[in-house]
């Protein structure tokens, strides 16, 4: 039985997404877009996209393109989606060139014609000279350049990306960063971008999927999610903190809070008192991140950081005026 088209969907992706009691999602995307997905370990990130490509069994819709991949069920083999993972999962045993043209041979695309583009892919990015080199011959960002031309390659409609920089050197990750991004604002399929760093939502993406215990917690624009953010994990992600009251959000700066030792003199009632749970540097200031109910994030001079003792374990008062804080629905 042939699928039937959704011609009243247009191009693009449109997914209804139920696993066990692990994830229920729903995601509508157009075509060219680039969706990046974040969320704290164990939300649901890599669940979704395996569900999308078929790895996981799943109920729901999934549509493509105007084609269902659900009624009846794809094979992953039939489905036209490229799949990036952090592990690059390269076939050990081919050379970069094999492992580039392997889905268009699997398509039944001639050895001559696959090979081609293989090599048109790896010239794009940069690694032309490396086709003949096995995966353990590669380095980290040349094996990962080779998995995301592998999985453009065959020009698939979804293509899907959990954490491609993700234990890469920051300057390895920029360069691929930016290649990347070269090729995606070509690349007319729908892209599901799942990461850790707010600066591929900020500089990658189209939209933001924001996915927590399971649940879709916010979609939107990249500025939409990063000025009103609705989950602590963003917040924290685009260095923000927010709290939840009623069906209010409240939202404010790491710059805006202040930290003592004593509570603070007067009646605000933005104050907590808790513990620090960690201090870092972060540029010019020092980051600490305090369980106060909330957990708060403060950017404190090193000076105060030194006179005050701010160090983990140190309990300490954190208060924030009413006219630093931004309030939405």
């Amino acid at each position: 039985m042939a699928d039937d088209p959704v011609t009243t969907r247009g191009n693009g992706l449109s997914a209804t997404v139920h696993v066990d009691d692990r994830l229920d999602a729903e995601l509508n995307a157009d075509a060219g877009a680039v969706v990046a997905v974040i969320g704290p370990n164990g939300a649901g990130k890599t669940t979704l996209l395996r569900a999308l490509a078929g790895l996981v069994p799943m109920t729901g819709s999934i549509e493509v393109d105007g084609w269902s991949w659900t009624r009846p069920v794809r094979l992953v083999r039939d489905r036209n989606v490229g799949l990036v993972f952090q592990d690059q999962l390269l076939f050990p045993h081919l050379d970069a060139v094999d492992n580039v043209a392997f889905g268009l041979r699997a398509r039944g695309t001639s050895r001559a014609e696959s090979d081609a583009t293989a090599r048109d892919w790896l010239a794009r990015f940069g690694i032309a000279d490396l086709a003949d080199r096995r995966p353990a011959q590669l380095s980290g960002g040349q094996a990962q350049r080779v998995a995301i031309a592998r999985a453009l390659a065959p020009a698939p409609s979804l293509l899907l990306l959990d954490e491609p920089f993700a234990g890469l050197d920051v300057g390895v990750a920029t360069a691929l960063r930016i290649e990347l991004a070269r090729h995606l604002a070509s690349y007319d399929g729908v892209t599901l971008l799942v990461t850790h760093d707010a600066l591929d939502a900020l500089t990658l993406a189209d939209a933001v999927l924001v996915v927590d215990e399971g649940r879709v917690a916010q979609y939107g624009s990249p500025q939409d999610v990063a000025a009103r953010p609705r989950t602590a994990h963003v917040a924290r992600l685009v260095g923000l903190n927010v709290i939840r009251e009623d069906d209010r959000f409240r939202s404010f700066r790491p710059s805006a809070v202040t930290v003592s030792l004593g509570r603070p003199e007067g009646s605000a009632r933005n104050q907590w008192h808790g513990t620090v749970l960690s201090a870092v540097t972060h540029g010019d200031a020092v980051r600490l991140l305090v369980a106060a109910g909330p957990q708060l994030i403060a950017d404190v001079t090193p000076a105060a950081t030194v006179e005050l003792g701010l160090v983990p374990g140190r309990e300490v008062w954190v208060s924030v005026k009413e006219t630093a804080i931004q309030t939405y629905a």
